[in-house]
């Protein structure tokens, strides 16, 4: 009687014998031994062939979130370099009286920052023969003023003939010379002086109350002063 156990081992080597290809059968034969780690060799190919594809299946990818950037506002260093603005208070137009030797005299509003020329030619432009002496054409007009041309006595900056005890006019803080100011209670030659500096470093009076402002006038020679002159 043939023992079983030998014959289910044989009939698993000859099974297996079948299955093999040729050349593993003569390289190995069919020692238990080799079938052995020939079946372990296997099974690692199989795992690490299945990890390897395992691991590069496709994964779905998450769209990423859009993330909104809040607007940046104008530093005031930057407003500052695109160009100085209009200085604060100023108005948009002036409005000043051209008089004297000009085709059309009168009351004129024009842009701010128009000079004498301006004023000239939008009241149609100087009459022949009148003379110019004294008056300054590149000067800023400013609002209020009184432009005279041709007209005698009246001052180089073109304004109204000033002096305490003569007409009475006020004097323009922006036409008047030096020596006019000398002329005003308590206005010497040194603050006369001052105030014509003052008036070409900022540009102009556009009110009385900037005359506060000068070195040397305090709020009694100011309150003296202030019915006497004008912008």
């Amino acid at each position: 009687m043939v023992d079983a156990p030998a014959a289910v081992e044989r009939r698993w080597r000859a099974a297996v014998r079948e299955r093999l290809p040729v050349w593993v059968q003569t390289r190995c034969g069919l020692e238990p031994r080799s079938l052995a780690a020939l079946a372990v060799v296997l099974g690692v190919a199989a795992c690490a062939a299945g990890g390897f594809f395992w691991a590069g299946r496709p994964e779905s990818v998450r769209a990423p979130e859009l993330v909104r950037v809040a607007p940046v506002a104008a530093s005031p260093a930057s407003a500052a370099a695109s160009g100085a603005g209009p200085r604060e208070g100023a108005s948009p137009e002036v409005v000043v009286d051209v008089g004297g030797k000009v085709r059309r005299p009168g009351v004129l509003t024009l842009p701010a920052g128009s000079r004498v020329a301006d004023a000239l030619r939008a009241a149609g432009g100087v009459r022949a023969g009148a003379d110019l002496t004294g008056l300054n054409r590149a000067r800023v007009l400013f609002d209020g003023e009184q432009v005279l041309v041709g007209v005698p006595g009246a001052p180089a900056g073109g304004g109204p003939a000033p002096g305490p005890g003569g007409s009475g006019a006020p004097v323009s803080l922006n036409t008047a010379t030096a020596e006019e100011f000398d002329g005003l209670p308590g206005v010497g030659p040194v603050l006369a002086r001052r105030i014509v500096d003052h008036r070409t470093e900022h540009g102009g009076f556009r009110a009385v109350e900037e005359l506060r402002e000068v070195d040397g006038i305090g709020e009694r020679r100011f309150a003296d002063l202030q019915p006497l002159v004008r912008p």
